[in-house]
C-alpha cells in the first residue's frame, strides 16, 4: 500500500513516559489529530496494558466502554476502558470501516495499543475518508449523491452465545446489554431496529436508516459509514454480504455501487506496521481503519473514546 501523504499518519517520537507527555500537551495533540487524522507514538515507554490506560486517562477525555456499545466484535476487557481487538482469527482480515458507524451509537476517536506485534503481516490499514468521499464525488457522483441523500441500513445476524471466530460474532446478549428476549425486543424498539428471530435462538437485525457522509469541519465531508467492511467482511455462517446493506429505502447497494469507493479506498490506505509498545490515536470520522491478517501471536489493545 502507498502513503498518500509524509505526514499522514503524523509521527511523535520523543520517547519517555506517554502519559506525561499527553497530560503537558493534551491540546496540542488534539490540534494534530484534527489535521491529520491519525497520530502515531512510537518509541515512548509503554511497557503493558496498564501504562496504556494510565496515557489514555491522561489525555482527558471521556470513555465509551465496550459494554455499552453496540459493537458486532467480541473482545475481552483488560481494564474498565481497556480491551481487546477485534479477536477474530488471525487468518481473518477487517476491512476498512469506522468504528460502529453501522449503529446509531459511535465513539469519537479510537487509542491502539501494541503489545505484542505479529510475526508477520497484521499491520492496521489507515485510510482518510474525507479524500475518499472528495475522489468518490468526481468518479462515482451518482453513487455518492444518492447514498449521502438516502443514507445506509444495515442487516447482521447475531448468535445467541459469543463467536469469537467470527468478526461479527458478539452474541445478541452482549451486544444489547439483555438477558432475555423480551429484553432485546425492547431495546431494538429503542433503537428504531427491525428483527427477526430464526430457528437457532440468532437473531437478526436491520438497523434504522444510517448517515454515510459525515461533515468534518472546514468545508470537509467524510464517507463515513461500514458499507466496505460489510461489503467485502461481514461473511460467516449465519451473515452474507450480499444481504449486508441496503439504501435507506431497502432498495439494493449492488458490487457496480460499491466498485468505485473501494477501489479509491484501497489507493489511499495506508498500512501501519506495529512496533511493540507503538501507540497510535485515530480520529473516527476522518480516518477508517482495519486489520491485515498475520501470523503468529499478535495482541493489539484498544479504547474508545466518546
Amino acid at each position: 500500500m502507498t502513503m498518500p501523504d509524509s505526514d499522514f499518519p503524523a509521527i511523535i517520537d520523543e520517547g519517555g513516559d506517554l502519559a506525561a507527555f499527553l497530560s503537558a500537551n493534551r491540546a496540542e495533540v488534539r490540534a494534530r489529530l484534527g489535521e491529520t487524522g491519525a497520530i502515531l507514538f512510537r518509541g515512548f515507554d509503554v511497557p503493558d496494558a496498564q501504562a496504556f490506560d494510565a496515557a489514555i486517562e491522561a489525555y482527558g477525555a471521556p470513555g465509551f466502554t465496550y459494554e455499552d456499545s453496540l459493537s458486532n466484535a467480541v473482545r475481552t476487557n483488560v481494564t474498565p476502558r481497556v480491551f481487546t481487538a477485534n479477536e477474530a482469527p488471525p487468518e481473518t482480515e477487517i476491512y476498512l470501516h469506522h468504528e460502529m458507524a453501522q449503529t446509531p451509537l459511535y465513539p469519537s476517536a479510537l487509542f491502539f495499543y501494541c503489545e505484542i506485534a505479529a510475526e508477520t503481516g497484521g499491520a492496521t490499514p489507515l485510510c482518510r475518508a474525507d479524500r475518499v468521499f472528495d475522489q468518490l464525488q468526481r468518479e462515482g457522483p451518482a453513487f455518492a449523491a444518492r447514498a449521502e441523500a438516502e443514507g445506509v441500513r444495515y442487516t447482521n445476524v447475531m448468535p445467541a452465545e459469543d463467536d469469537a471466530g467470527s468478526g461479527q460474532g458478539r452474541s445478541w446478549r452482549s451486544t444489547l446489554s439483555v438477558d432475555s428476549a423480551e429484553g432485546a425486543e425492547a431495546r431494538l424498539g429503542e433503537l428504531g431496529y427491525s428483527w427477526e428471530w430464526l430457528e437457532d435462538g440468532s437473531l437478526r437485525v436491520t438497523t434504522c436508516t444510517l448517515p454515510t457522509v459525515r461533515e468534518v469541519g472546514e468545508g470537509r465531508k467524510s464517507f463515513f459509514n461500514q458499507l466496505i467492511a460489510a461489503f467485502r467482511g461481514w461473511s460467516d455462517s449465519r451473515n452474507d454480504p450480499n444481504r449486508a446493506i441496503t439504501f435507506g429505502d431497502g432498495q439494493a447497494i449492488t458490487p457496480e455501487d460499491m466498485a468505485i469507493p473501494i477501489r479509491i479506498a484501497d489507493e489511499l490506505t495506508y498500512d501501519l506496521q506495529w512496533k511493540a509498545r507503538d501507540v497510535a490515536l485515530v480520529d473516527n470520522f476522518l480516518v477508517m481503519h482495519g486489520r491485515r491478517p498475520f501470523s503468529g501471536r499478535r495482541r493489539v489493545l484498544a479504547s474508545l473514546i466518546s
